[in-house]
């Protein structure tokens, strides 16, 4: 068998995609990555250049992992620039690279899907494609970025280096609503994360839902242009573009949510999930109100109540952020995996990562240490 290169995930039929990458994932899912590509979000244009990897046998589409080739390192959220300029500094070019991952979206899930779950042989197949792949098109590397826990030893086992980090992420401990929830807290983080709703309430702020099935293209231009705020603020504009969400709305609507705040009966903030089978992800908010606690309010209380009332298991609002550790999120690891072609550089990076390793459990201990869980509810970190 012969691993396949596709430039586009036209090429691959969505129900075939779609049977290895499962329901778990929304961003895995053929609509996703194709919406992505569809719309020049995704392209060689954007830095993107779809370079897919597929393994056929006789029963079908036995294995398959999201590839892309970069000419730069944006909208990783995995940060290798002091690799890019250790090589510019060498003389060697680190770009273009391959990256095994969803574009835009730091949440972990399976990179090597697989027909037989632990088909090792299937998985080795397609490290090695995508090794030889950046060989015959002179890239430096290759980068499989947030990868599902359960593919680690498959990860090291094809010969690529384990790079730790974290993220928060609130977990369901069989909450019956949001006041039994703040109940696990000290007296003094739960004091203060309900002042923090109080705020908003007071300033007339009032919450709707809006799934894929209710969500109309004007109630969707209204968020679209609240998130683009966020993203002015920072000197750019969303990686996805408007017309990739109203594919998305189309083609996913069980997996998309708004949850909207509304004064005088006009939408004053909005943050975009997207809900899997286990787990709610926070993506993207914006407001053009400034009201205390909005944020909070909008992109974690909202989503955390949603959680408690629908049964969801966890909820991962993103990347970065301390300020979670009092809302009721905990450190947790996040991992990607690494092989580089120039081997004296694969081996200084490998002497880093163990570093890196080290400093990262010493970080995720000590924010640890300022959860608002009383002791005997706290989880151990993870």
């Amino acid at each position: 068998m012969d691993v396949e290169r596709h430039t586009s995930l036209s090429d691959i039929p969505a129900t075939e995609w779609n049977r290895l990458a499962g329901s778990d994932y929304p961003f895995l899912r053929h609509e996703f990555l194709l919406a992505a590509e569809q719309t020049g979000c995704v392209s060689a244009a954007t830095g993107w250049q779809p370079r897919h990897l597929a393994l056929r046998d006789a029963a079908g589409l036995r294995a398959a992992m999201p590839v892309y080739e970069k000419s730069h390192s944006w909208g990783e959220f995995v940060f290798d620039w002091a690799w890019a300029d250790a090589y510019r500094r060498a003389g060697i070019d680190y770009y273009p690279k391959l990256v095994a991952t969803v574009p835009f979206t730091p949440a972990s899930s399976p990179r090597l899907l697989l027909r037989d779950a632990g088909d090792a042989e299937a998985a080795d197949m397609l490290l090695k494609g995508a090794t030889a792949l950046a060989g015959d098109s002179g890239c430096s590397s290759v980068h499989v970025l947030f990868p599902h826990r359960t593919e680690l030893d498959l990860l090291r086992s094809g010969g690529f280096k384990l790079r730790k980090d974290c993220q928060f992420h609130w977990t369901n401990r069989g909450f019956r609503d949001f006041d039994h929830f703040l109940e696990s807290f000290s007296s003094k983080k739960r004091k203060k994360a309900r002042r923090d709703r109080r705020h908003v309430a007071e300033a007339g702020v009032s919450y709707r839902r809006l799934s894929g099935e209710t969500l109309d293209d004007e109630a969707l231009h209204d968020v679209y242009r609240l998130i683009s705020l966020t993203f002015l603020r920072r000197g750019g504009m969303p990686y996805f573009d408007l017309e990739f969400f109203r594919r998305i709305v189309r083609s996913q609507p069980e997996h998309f949510l708004v949850i909207a705040g509304f004064r005088d009966e006009r939408m004053r903030a909005a943050a975009v999930f997207f809900r899997g089978e286990r787990a709610l992800y926070g993506r993207y908010w914006g407001a053009d109100a400034d009201i205390n606690a909005l944020h909070f309010e909008t992109c974690y209380y909202q989503g955390i109540d949603f959680c408690i009332e629908h049964g969801i298991e966890r909820f991962e609002p993103g990347t970065q952020g301390e300020h979670k550790v009092s809302r009721g999120f905990e450190p947790t690891t996040t991992w990607s995996a690494h092989w580089l072609r120039q081997p004296e550089f694969f081996a200084a990076i490998g002497d880093y990562l163990e570093q890196e390793e080290r400093h990262v459990e010493r970080y995720m201990h000590a924010v640890d240490a300022h959860s608002p869980y009383k002791a005997a509810g706290k989880s151990p970190v993870r």
